[in-house]
């Protein structure tokens, strides 16, 4: 005997529907942050001490700035997603918890588009 409903059954869906969604994409994000993280710390350690010019040059070749943005993007998503789970396991009464949950969303986005919005101003100049 199951306690599933018929429709529940046929589309396979447990009651939450998308907690596992949302522990892949966390786990794949971590996964994407690793070499990324690595690229950054490598990139900023082999520039320690240079000016600024050239610092700039380094961020305007293609590929590092292409990686730059993926790190910012998969960076704040990571973010944006262990928030989420943070905030709905802490914070009580429902108006709280979407107020907090739009507003940390909507600060990510913010957060995403002024990094990204700074490596595009870099790589294509002033």
């Amino acid at each position: 005997m199951s306690l599933r409903s018929p429709l529940g059954t046929a589309r396979g869906l447990g009651a939450a529907k998308s907690g596992t969604h949302h522990w892949w994409m966390q786990r794949l994000t971590a996964i994407a942050l690793a070499p990324l993280s690595i690229w950054l710390v490598y990139g900023l350690v082999a520039h320690a001490g240079q000016d600024h010019a050239t610092v700039s040059a380094w961020l305007a070749q293609p590929l590092t700035a292409v990686s730059m943005i993926l790190l910012l993007s998969a960076m704040f998503y990571h973010s944006q997603l262990g928030l989420q789970v943070v905030i709905e396991d802490y914070v009580h009464g429902d108006a709280a918890k979407l107020a907090s949950l739009i507003v940390m969303k909507f600060a990510h986005i913010a957060a995403v588009a002024a990094g990204v919005f700074a490596v595009l101003k870099v790589a294509f100049g002033q």
